[in-house]
């Protein structure tokens, strides 16, 4: 067997090659390029006689380097930037640190502790697609959330008349962008005509009720509020909120087009239909679930490796007589955000979801640690429908649950 330790880069990898008995191969340190990967080819294929016998240890689990490593044959580990520091702890108490020092780390680890590692997933094509654009829409939905604040702040300071409009719904958002293309300042809005806000209205998206909307809007904008009294700060102002209005529209198309490339990609897969039948799963948030779990079947070997990995399950700290039980710190970030909104969506969708979630919380449970173990029973209750490629019963999901309602 051959151990091979990468501590990547943008622009270097440093390498060390180890053998079973941790005597080193071969160090290297490689650009990272074409030559370089096939310099990494050539070192390894001459050091194993078949690539079954290279396991390779790396702290990512994408990208171009990673792919070339999967598609050659060999054994790849994603290890946790988390477990290589503390075994950089373990190895150096006075805390020194070099690339080539966390090559030889990572290859130690896999040669002494694979055991104990989750080796890379090996996702489906589909999977990986899902797991991309999921992540693209949610990086485009966060960003217009950070665009939504910076155009509340930027009318705050002169223009308190229409934060109003700014309301947490996508529909209040698209009717104020509607209304701020017209008007970015209280002077123009004064003298906006109920016919100009309803065609507006209109072309932004809304179809009902737009006489009674473009009339309630325009009273509200033609209440008293404070004004400045500089025009050329007037202006200035005004332009800001044209940028962000601008960029708000394009952003808001953006999300549009994300979301039905992901429903397109994810309704394509084998796994969707099971994955739907589950309450309070819709196509976003299910693609979510999807993309971040992925579909090989042999990456959890039961409930609790899923749960643990989506990051609900709380860790317990025994010693001695002491026992503690926190929320689990390490997990898989975007996993663990998906399956706590899939909880919150499942208490309007399941009675067995509601009564095990009101439960906790007459034992004076938070909402958030209540949520947590929600979301902990429902990853549980999908890797089950996943493994026996069954659909969602809620009478065999929530059997003691819903009796004891009874």
């Amino acid at each position: 067997m051959i151990f091979v330790g990468i501590d990547w880069s943008e622009e270097f990898h440093e390498v060390e090659l180890q053998a079973g008995s941790g005597r080193v191969l071969k160090r290297l340190k490689l650009r990272a390029d074409l030559a370089g990967l096939t310099r990494l080819q050539e070192v390894i294929t001459d050091a194993a006689e078949e690539p079954s016998q290279v396991v390779v240890a790396i702290e990512a689990s994408h990208g171009l380097l990673v792919n070339a490593l999967v598609a050659s044959g060999y054994r790849v580990y994603d290890i946790n930037p988390l477990t290589a520091a503390r075994a950089r702890q373990g190895e150096s108490p006075a805390g020194s640190k070099s690339d080539a020092g966390d090559a030889h780390l990572l290859a130690n680890l896999v040669r002494t502790k694979r055991q104990d590692l989750r080796p890379l997933a090996g996702d489906s094509e589909q999977a990986q697609a899902v797991h991309i654009r999921a992540r693209s829409h949610v990086r485009a939905i966060r960003h217009q959330r950070r665009l939504r604040n910076q155009l509340r702040s930027s009318l705050a300071k002169f223009f308190p008349g229409a934060l109003p409009l700014l309301g947490d719904e996508p529909e209040e958002l698209r009717d104020a962008l509607a209304v701020l293309t017209l008007a970015a300042n209280p002077v123009q809005a004064r003298r906006l005509s109920l016919n100009k806000l309803r065609a507006s209205l209109a072309r932004h998206g809304r179809q009902r009720n737009l006489d009674a909307k473009a009339a309630q809007i325009q009273e509200q904008l033609r209440q008293p509020q404070p004004e400045l009294s500089s025009a050329k700060v007037l202006s200035a102002h005004s332009d800001e909120v044209r940028y962000l209005v601008r960029s708000l529209v394009q952003v808001r198309s953006e999300v549009a087009l994300l979301e039905e490339q992901l429903a397109q990609d994810f309704e394509e897969h084998p796994d969707a239909k099971i994955i739907l039948s589950l309450p309070g799963l819709g196509v976003v948030l299910g693609a979510r679930v999807l993309g971040e779990s992925g579909d090989d079947p042999t990456c959890y070997a039961n409930a609790k490796a899923r749960k643990n990995y989506a990051g609900n399950a709380p860790i317990t700290r025994r010693s001695g007589k002491w026992e503690a039980r926190n929320r689990r710190v390490a997990r898989n970030r975007w996993l663990a955000d998906a399956t706590f909104l899939w909880a919150r969506s499942a208490l309007s969708a399941s009675p067995g979801a509601r009564r095990y979630y009101d439960q906790l919380r007459a034992r004076n449970k938070t909402d958030n640690v209540a949520l947590r173990a929600l979301a902990n029973r429902l990853v549980g209750i999908l890797h089950g429908c996943l493994r026996t490629r069954y659909i969602y019963d809620e009478s065999i999901a929530w059997p003691g649950v819903l009796e004891h309602a009874a």
